[in-house]
C-alpha cells in the first residue's frame, strides 16, 4: 500500500509539473517590435514587383513565404501591426493583422512584411509590430535623442548662412521647433499601442503581459545628404557625429521605454550595393559604429544591408533613366522588378524581402536580455 501510495504520489507531482510548465508556455507575453526609420522603413515597393523574385533561386524561396495557395500576399495568422506615418499624415494610423499594404501606399510593402513572416516562423507565437515611418527624416534633428541637447550648426553651416544672407534668428527658431519632433511622436505612438493593446491585438490578454523583444532602425538617407552638418563628409570619419547620434539614440529610446538591454538593430543603408563611393562608406561606418561600443556588445547588431542590392536590376534602371534603347526582354525585367527610385531600393521586392527578413533573423538570434 505504502509503495502504491508512493508512485501514486510521484505519479501527481509529475502531473503537476507538467501542468506548471504547460501554463507557464501558454502564459508567455506577447512579443511587441518596434521598427522606425524615414522612408526606406515605410516602404515603396508595389505588390507587382512580387513576380520578379520568382526566376532568382535566391529570392524564391523566400517569395514562397510571401503568398498564400491563392498566390495572394499571405496573411500572418500570429502578427498585429499598428502604423503611423504611411496614411498620408504624421499621426493616422493603420492597424491590422500583418499582411502586403502596410507599406507607403495600400499597394506597398516595406521590411515589416517579410520581417514579420519569418519572425512568426522562427518565434512561433504571437507578434505585436509597432512602426513609426516617415519620409525625408534625419536623425540630427527629426529624430534628434533628448540625450544629445539642441541641435548646433556646424561652423561651416553657420558661415554658409550668414554669407547666404539667411535671416538667423528665423532659421535658428525654426530649428529649435523641429528638433526631435518625430523622436517624441515616435515615442507617443508606441506608449498609446502599449497602453491598450487590445485595440490593436484583439485576443491580447493583459494577465500575460508584453515584452519589448527588439527594435529596429532602417534610416540614413537625410542624413547622408546632408552636407552642410556633416561639412566633412567626404573625409574619413566625416560623419561620425551620426554615429553619435544613433549611439546616444539607442540609450534614450531604452531609457524612455523602460528597457534597458532591449534588443536592437540597425539596418545599414544599402544603396548602390558595395560599390559605393567614399561619403556613402564613411556614412555606412559610421552607421554600424554604435554595435562596435562595448556597452552595446551582445544587444546590438549592425545588418548590412548592401549585399541585397541587386546590380542588373540597377544597371536597366539607369539605362532607362538615360534614355537608352532596351529590348523588350529588357523592359519587361524592368516593369516586373522596379517601381520606384534607387534611393527606395528600386523599389523592388527582390531587395527589400531579404531584408526584412535579414533583420528578422538578427533579432531572432540575439541573447534575450
Amino acid at each position: 500500500m505504502m509503495k502504491q501510495s508512493l508512485k501514486c504520489g510521484i505519479i501527481t507531482a509529475v502531473l503537476a509539473l507538467v501542468s506548471a510548465i504547460g501554463s507557464q508556455a501558454l502564459a508567455k507575453p506577447l512579443k511587441v517590435f518596434i521598427l522606425a526609420g524615414q522612408s526606406n522603413m515605410q516602404g515603396h515597393v508595389k505588390i507587382s514587383t512580387f513576380d520578379s523574385m520568382a526566376g532568382d533561386p535566391k529570392t524564391a524561396p523566400i517569395l514562397k513565404q510571401m503568398r498564400g495557395a491563392d498566390g495572394k500576399p499571405i496573411v500572418c495568422p500570429k502578427v498585429w501591426i499598428s502604423s503611423i506615418g504611411c496614411a498620408g499624415d504624421d499621426t493616422t494610423e493603420q492597424k491590422g493583422q500583418l499582411t502586403a499594404g502596410f507599406g507607403s501606399e495600400t499597394d506597398e510593402i516595406g521590411p515589416e512584411f517579410t520581417f514579420a513572416i519569418f519572425m512568426e516562423k522562427l518565434l512561433g507565437e504571437p507578434i505585436l509590430i509597432i512602426k513609426t515611418s516617415w519620409g525625408g527624416k534625419d536623425l540630427h534633428t527629426d529624430f534628434r535623442p533628448p540625450g544629445m541637447g539642441p541641435f548646433v550648426w556646424s561652423d561651416f553651416e553657420f558661415k554658409a548662412r550668414q554669407q547666404r544672407g539667411d535671416d538667423m534668428d528665423k532659421d535658428k527658431g525654426e530649428k529649435v521647433k523641429a528638433t526631435g519632433v518625430y523622436y517624441r511622436l515616435m515615442l507617443e505612438h508606441v506608449r498609446k499601442v502599449l497602453g491598450d493593446i487590445k485595440r490593436v491585438v484583439p485576443d491580447y490578454e493583459p494577465s500575460k503581459g508584453y515584452e519589448l523583444a527588439g527594435f529596429v532602425w532602417f534610416q540614413g538617407f537625410n542624413d547622408l545628404v546632408s552636407t552642410w552638418t556633416y561639412d566633412k563628409y567626404d573625409k574619413p570619419g566625416g560623419y561620425d557625429l551620426y554615429g553619435q547620434l544613433l549611439a546616444q539614440f539607442i540609450r534614450d529610446v531604452r531609457k524612455d521605454l523602460g528597457a534597458p538591454k532591449m534588443p536592437f538593430v540597425i539596418g545599414v543603408m544599402g544603396l548602390n550595393g558595395t560599390k559605393l563611393p567614399p561619403n556613402e562608406l564613411y556614412f555606412h561606418q559610421a552607421q554600424a559604429a554604435p554595435a562596435a561600443l562595448a556597452e552595446f556588445q551582445g544587444n546590438v547588431l549592425a545588418v548590412q544591408t548592401a549585399p541585397y542590392w541587386d546590380d542588373e536590376l540597377d544597371a536597366l534602371n539607369r539605362r532607362a533613366e538615360n534614355k537608352e534603347t532596351l529590348t523588350p526582354e529588357e523592359l519587361q525585367r524592368l516593369k516586373a522588378g522596379v517601381s520606384n527610385g534607387g534611393y527606395h531600393y528600386l523599389g523592388a521586392a527582390k531587395i527589400i524581402a531579404p531584408i526584412g527578413k535579414a533583420l528578422a533573423e538578427a533579432l531572432a538570434g540575439m541573447p534575450k536580455p
